[in-house]
């Protein structure tokens, strides 16, 4: 951890340190990008981001560029440019090269391309039954809808064998080739090999063909594209991810399911999840598969839905990941699906649990078609079904795909802003300067909130962070916390869903950059 010559804690050091891609000596001028990246990871590029205000990505990147690195890709939606560097460059040149280049008028972020891999776990042979729809009551909600195929799951993972006699049907004809491939830039999102079977798995869970005699029961028949954005070895690059979430929110697609995750925090990463989010469109993610570790990224996101994996007997799946920011659970342990080519097989990992809850949401958008991606999203919550798990293991419970098609909107509780369920308490200060901060504790109005959200507004231009702790009689600090939202804003926001009614809140305000007033929101929705 560094500190300044004051003694305060340089927090962004602590909180998004890119890890051990840096930085170059040498600097030259414009450098062009060049087409053609190799598939899957890329360890070698660097992410740089850049503020909306810049006229051009790479003409706000490329004046920072050494001599012996180049542009290899830039995406001007989401504001970022892929460096690529020498691979012998040493750890000190590359953190040099990310600090020097943070330091340019437009340059917002410098982060590693990480790699982002496919989570699941080898399993038995297949049984002979499917468990996963039954165990979220799947035939209640086909006596409503099998899924609309006006409903499109974007599915990004390995290809999809999109000619699969049990997914062709299901494929969405609006798109080329079903998709697009980003890990190798081109039009075909196809496998290219039986190893490649995640994606095809995947898809299957999600919208695998029901009632159509072929195979297995998918949990739903709305329409799926296949975003191929890790390649054959499970393996994938960031800025792939990024792209395919970018490009998934601008063809429609109303559920974009992530069976992947690592890295970390990403700039790069929550941009594209909140491009997608923004859009409109659910995003879907798998907690991770680190026994008991904590849920990784991009499920972590507040923009994603975080889903942990359950056994046959609904107990929580050994190597399911855990934490504040699970939302659902859902089968993840032997799920039966589709695989290239033309076959099947059972798979486990929270990666299969995730696709469950996908296709449940396609079911309730087919269902509920009036549905905002965030009314959506608290509809699963309001209709999930405790299987008497702790929080941070199954969220607000298992999905439920019978109660979430044929249950109205609103019904199941939730955070209705019109609802007189709701109490709001602002309180407004300032502070002096720049790691100047406050601490606020707030106790419970309601006797049983389902969510509680704190909102921090701060004056523009300022860079002011967010804190909290739930439970723990101490104000949280910018290293140990519970929930926290920092961006290089001053609007900033931390939602917690069903917390404990016993407990009180301690939130801390922050200034890292800039000083003034500010106003602390904090709403209770009763449910």
């Amino acid at each position: 951890m560094s500190e300044d010559t004051t003694g305060n804690v340089d927090r962004r050091s602590v909180l998004k340190a890119a890890g051990a891609l840096g930085a170059f000596l040498g600097f030259s001028g414009t450098v062009s990008a060049t087409p053609g990246r190799d598939p899957g990871p890329k360890k070698d590029e660097i992410l740089v981001g850049v503020s909306a205000s810049a006229t051009s990505t790479e003409a706000a990147v490329a004046g920072a560029i050494p001599s012996n690195a180049e542009i290899v890709h830039t995406n001007e939606t989401l504001g970022y440019a892929a460096v690529k560097v020498p691979s012998d460059a040493s750890t000190q040149a590359r953190e040099d090269f990310k600090r020097n280049v943070r330091k340019e008028k437009h340059v917002e972020y410098a982060e590693e391309n990480a790699t982002v891999e496919a989570f699941y776990v080898p399993n038995d042979p297949r049984y002979s039954e499917q468990y996963a729809p039954q165990q979220v009551n799947c035939e209640g909600a086909w006596d409503t809808t099998l899924g609309d195929s006006g409903v499109t799951i974007s599915v990004i993972d390995q290809g999809i064998q999109y000619d699969h006699p049990n997914l062709a049907e299901n494929m969405d004809g609006s798109v080329s080739n079903y998709g697009r491939d980003f890990a190798d830039d081109d039009g075909d999102p196809y496998p290219v090999n039986a190893d490649e079977n995640h994606g095809t798995h995947v898809g299957g869970i999600a919208a695998g063909g029901t009632d159509d005699g072929e195979g297995h029961a998918g949990i739903s028949n709305c329409s799926m594209l296949s975003a191929r954005a890790l390649d054959e070895s499970g393996g994938g690059s960031l800025s792939d991810i990024a792209d395919a979430i970018q490009w998934s929110a601008d063809q429609g697609a109303e559920v974009i399911n992530m069976s992947l995750g690592g890295g970390g925090y990403s700039d790069t990463m929550a941009n594209a999840c909140q491009y997608a989010y923004d859009a409109g469109s659910l995003l879907v993610a798998a907690a991770g598969n680190d026994y008991g570790g904590s849920v990784s990224y991009p499920a972590a996101y507040d923009t994603v839905v975080a889903v942990s994996a359950l056994d046959e007997t609904e107990s929580l799946a050994s190597y399911s990941n855990v934490g504040p920011e699970i939302e659902l659970a859902a089968p993840g342990s032997n799920v039966l699906s589709t695989v290239p080519f033309d076959g099947y097989e059972e798979l486990s990992g929270t990666s299969m649990a995730s696709p469950v809850v996908a296709g449940v949401a396609g079911l309730a958008l087919s269902a509920h078609s009036g549905l905002s991606n965030e009314e959506l999203r608290q509809h699963l919550k309001n209709t999930a079904v405790d299987v008497g798990l702790s929080s941070d293991e199954q969220g607000s419970g298992r999905v439920d795909a019978d109660n979430a098609v044929n249950t109205d909107p609103g019904d199941g509780g939730g955070d209705d802003p019109d609802d007189p369920g709701e109490e709001t308490t602002t309180v407004q200060d300032s502070l002096s300067s720049s790691y100047d901060s406050d601490c606020w504790s707030y106790a419970w109005t309601f006797d049983t909130p389902s969510q509680v959200v704190v909102e921090l507004s701060g004056p523009a231009g300022a860079d002011f962070d967010l804190y909290v702790n739930e439970g723990r009689a101490q104000c949280p600090s910018t290293y140990d916390y519970d929930y926290a939202s920092y961006s290089w804003d001053s609007q900033e926001e931390v939602v917690i869903d069903y917390p404990d009614t016993s407990t009180d809140l301690y939130i801390l305000v922050d200034s890292y950059s800039g000083s003034g007033s500010y106003d602390l929101t904090v709403t209770e929705y009763e449910g």
